[in-house]
């Protein structure tokens, strides 16, 4: 929110002030501070009115330009006219604009000169609102309206607001009331204790037995307040005054109408979105309602949406709706979000009817994100509005328009108020002491709740302490009973009552106390695991990505999953970041592989990605989960019902690869990527997670989205634990990957820990190096010929590595060649060639027995 100190001035007696004073005592209130800028240091040298003499429109360009002849007093040191060249068109003869001569500097280190452009000296620059940092108007420059006093070559920083200082901050979710003057001034009022006045609890025009207009709400849940108020003969060429305009503009919202204007200068003010409807485009009765499926709305911004039944709507009842039915209307205006074209305020409304409601906060977030419409109103009522505003709304926004726009105020007052008052909390006197650690006294706890707002009664006695604290007799403690006000709809729990005593009291009177830290041995030997798999698989080339854990409803369709899998139970969010993604991942390939993709659209086609994260598994038949508040620590029995609730998370990691793995280049070709690269990347996991190879087994698998012939499961101890290969081609065109991208996932909270590390023996004698080629079925394994190779030779065997794959028509058909080299060597003696033989001999047998191996060449 941005505003201007001058305005928070009318609401709070601040003192004079600079810029690090007021962000210092805005940043010690828990508010977050954009940029405080004050206005007269971001526009150097002469900045002057100016009044245009002559237009000579210049013709031959590919844009529109005019040559003017500006008058800018004695500025410019001749009294002469100003020749200027610009190209904006919403300005004549006689306007007054903003002129900077040369010389000067605009925001952003902008410097103006006189140059010569479009064959015309230019001499300066007429400027637009956005050039003077004053908005985002860039659509034309900025012209004074009639009843502003300003003569030709006036300074022109007072004309146009340049002479404050601006306030920009960031409101927290929990902090609605701060989005207003009324609740930036209250809140400022706290932090120098002067004084504030409080517009929002003036007297206000009750409801009538006649209401304004006939409205039926039929969701008290969603609107729990409507109220509404009548403007007859307005004066629709009335323009909105000069010092509103600079208000809303230095808010960033542009100027539209003077109804319009006066709804968002209200909200501005109070903290109450409105709305202006034009009465005559209304046929009948409104009726304010849940949104029924298939209905359609076009809003102010000229996009067509189609509803959804949590949605909250406004309707015309003369309008008949056969979606919804009889009597529903259509809808007018997406309530709490923006209106609709249909009822909106035109240059020619002469009857106005303002509408101030309150709306569920939830329904309207989810509404904003659904329809991606994030106004000014929703930013409010998501974050919580005063309900008791409407009717102080209604009045403030009457008499702008009857003063400015002249008209008739309606004596009829519409007012459906279903508002529930605040509960009162109970709360501990000394309890924020104890919480915090500072000595707070009862008067000062009750001093600092009455200047949030908040209706202390002093009650007579604390009767029982939180669980696990020491018991504290009745009568020795005083309770308090503390009534939030209404603007503060965040205050539910003791606890936030112990923020704001800590808050307007001072954070930094809060003692810094570093926690003790737990006994133990650092790291878990999980966490000691993660950290060494990443690394493994960073120093082989793969590159670390982090990945939303958000997925699409479709994603288990792209990947190929049968309807039995249990990857496709996904638990929904309930309130999730996009509605195009409202799902907890069950494999880390989805969002992996969007990753990969949006690479590639990127230029780069090699890549070797990997992630470590959790997927997210639903328990069956969860329910949902205990309501526990923050008043007291949730006991075993509440903690074990939440947690049954909680999806099962286990820790996966995940490898893409696509393009070459080897570049190419002067030493010769590179090597595409291959699903024994995915494969190795899985046996680059379990090495790093201190699994021995004997442990591991890698087999033919059929897995989705792997290639049914191109896929390996890996397994420890029996156990699988992961899939890798190549990708199956369905998927990849589905995705729009390259052709041949492979990938690997494993489990990895499914790998047991390491066995306990011995010592390695190191033997001082040679060793004995055969290599053996076996020719076996092509369907025989390669990974199971060489534990059967291990099997059969022995002790004496150090090592084994297939290094050859061999197929010809010479072997036969299907059938093909495996070439191992193995190490043979033993620690107490060298081994002899009759030994070593021995031991090959034994090895191949072993194939021999099992697969059929026969030695090739033999």
């Amino acid at each position: 929110m941005r505003v201007s100190l001058s305005w928070l001035r009318e609401y709070v007696d601040l003192p004079d002030l600079t810029v690090d004073e007021l962000e210092r005592a805005l940043v010690d209130l828990g508010i977050e501070v954009e940029s405080i800028v004050d206005l007269s240091g971001t526009v150097t040298g002469q900045l002057v009115v100016g009044e245009i003499l002559e237009i000579e429109e210049l013709t031959g360009f590919k844009k529109p330009i005019r040559f003017c002849r500006v008058n800018v007093g004695t500025a410019n040191g001749t009294g002469e006219p100003q020749e200027i060249v610009c190209g904006a068109r919403n300005f004549a003869p006689g306007d007054r604009v903003v002129v900077i001569l040369p010389g000067g500097v605009l925001p952003g280190g902008f410097a103006i000169g006189a140059r010569k452009t479009y064959g015309r000296n230019s001499n300066g620059m007429i400027c637009s609102a956005k050039e003077l940092g004053l908005g985002d108007d860039h659509s034309g420059i900025l012209v004074l309206p009639e009843d502003v006093a300003a003569e030709p070559g006036d300074d022109a920083r007072p004309v146009v607001g340049l002479c404050d200082i601006v306030v920009e901050v960031e409101i927290t979710p929990d902090r609605g009331y701060q989005m207003s003057l009324r609740g930036l001034a209250r809140e400022l009022a706290h932090a120098f204790g002067v004084d504030y006045t409080d517009r929002g609890r003036v007297p206000a025009t009750p409801a009538t037995p006649e209401p304004a207009y006939p409205v039926e709400v039929r969701d008290p849940v969603g609107c729990d307040r409507f109220a509404a108020r009548m403007v007859r003969g307005v004066d629709p060429s009335a323009q909105t005054p000069e010092w509103m305009r600079q208000r809303l503009t230095i808010a960033g919202i542009r100027n539209i109408s003077l109804p319009v204007d006066i709804t968002n200068y209200v909200m501005l003010e109070l903290g109450q979105p409105m709305h202006a409807f034009d009465a005559d485009r209304i046929e009948g009765p409104l009726v304010v309602r849940r949104a029924v499926p298939g209905e359609k709305l076009t809003t102010l911004d000229g996009v067509t949406r189609a509803l959804a039944q949590e949605d909250m709507v406004i309707c015309d009842a003369g309008l008949p709706n056969p979606v919804a039915g009889e009597g529903s209307g259509m809808p007018i205006s997406l309530a709490a979000v923006m209106g609709g074209e249909t009822s909106e305020v035109l240059p020619g409304t002469v009857n106005v009817l303002f509408e101030a409601a309150h709306w569920d906060p939830a329904m309207v977030g989810r509404t904003a994100r659904r329809h991606k419409l994030f106004s000014e109103a929703a930013k409010r009522w998501e974050r919580g509005v005063d309900p008791a505003l409407p009717l102080v709304a209604l009045d403030r926004a009457v008499e702008l328009l009857t003063s400015y726009a002249g008209g008739t105020a309606s004596d009829e007052v519409l007012d459906i108020d279903h508002v529930r008052p605040p509960a009162p909390i109970t709360l501990p006197v000394d309890l924020p002491g104890r919480r915090v650690g500072v000595d707070y006294p009862p008067e000062r706890v009750v001093a600092l709740l009455e200047q949030v707002g908040c209706t202390v009664v002093r009650g007579p006695d604390r009767l029982a302490e939180d669980p696990g604290e020491t018991a504290v007799a009745a009568g020795d403690h005083d309770t308090l009973s503390v009534t939030p006000p209404t603007w503060r709809p965040d205050l539910t729990d003791p606890a936030d009552l112990i923020e704001e005593v800590v808050r307007l009291d001072g954070y930094d009177k809060v003692p810094s106390v570093l926690p003790t830290a737990p006994p133990g041995r650092g790291l878990t030997w999980q966490q000691r695991r993660n950290r060494a798999v990443s690394r493994a698989l960073a120093e082989r080339g793969h590159v670390e990505v982090l990945a939303h854990p958000f997925v699409a409803t479709g994603l288990a369709d792209q990947l190929g999953l049968p309807a039995d899998d249990p990857r496709r139970r996904a638990v929904r969010v309930a309130n999730p970041l996009s509605e195009e993604e409202p799902l907890l991942r069950t494999t880390l390939l989805g969002p992996l592989l969007g990753i990969v993709r949006r690479n590639l659209g990127r230029g780069l086609r090699d890549l070797s990605l990997y992630e470590i994260g959790t997927v997210f598994h639903p328990r069956p038949d969860a329910g949902s989960p205990p309501a526990m508040g923050v008043d007291r620590r949730p006991t075993d029995a509440e903690f074990a019902a939440a947690d049954a609730v909680v999806p099962h998370q286990p820790r996966h990691v995940a490898v893409v690869l696509t393009g070459d793995i080897e570049p190419a280049g002067w030493w010769g070709d590179g090597r595409a990527a291959g699903w024994a690269d995915a494969i190795e990347a899985g046996r680059t996991v379990l090495a790093a997670a201190g699994i021995p190879d004997r442990w591991i087994e890698v087999r033919a698998a059929e897995h989705a989205p792997w290639h049914p012939g191109r896929c390996a499961e890996l397994l420890v101890n029996g156990t699988v634990v992961g899939h890798a290969g190549e990708l199956h081609p369905q998927v990849v065109a589905t995705l729009e990957l390259p052709r041949r991208t492979c990938a690997m996932e494993l489990d990895l909270d499914a790998v047991p820990s390491p066995p306990p590390a011995s010592a390695p023996t190191v033997s001082p004698f040679p060793p004995a190096l055969i290599d053996v080629a076996l020719v076996v079925d092509d369907s025989v394994p390669a990974e199971q010929v060489r534990q059967a190779l291990v099997e059969g030779a022995g002790e004496l065997l150090e090592s084994i590595r297939l290094f050859d794959l061999y197929a010809s028509e010479q072997l036969g058909a299907g059938r093909k060649s495996l070439a191992y080299k193995l190490t043979f060597r033993a620690p107490d003696r060298t081994l002899t060639v009759e030994e070593a033989v021995a031991a090959r001999d034994a090895a191949v047998a072993r194939a021999a027995d099992r697969f059929g191996a026969t030695l090739r060449g033999a």
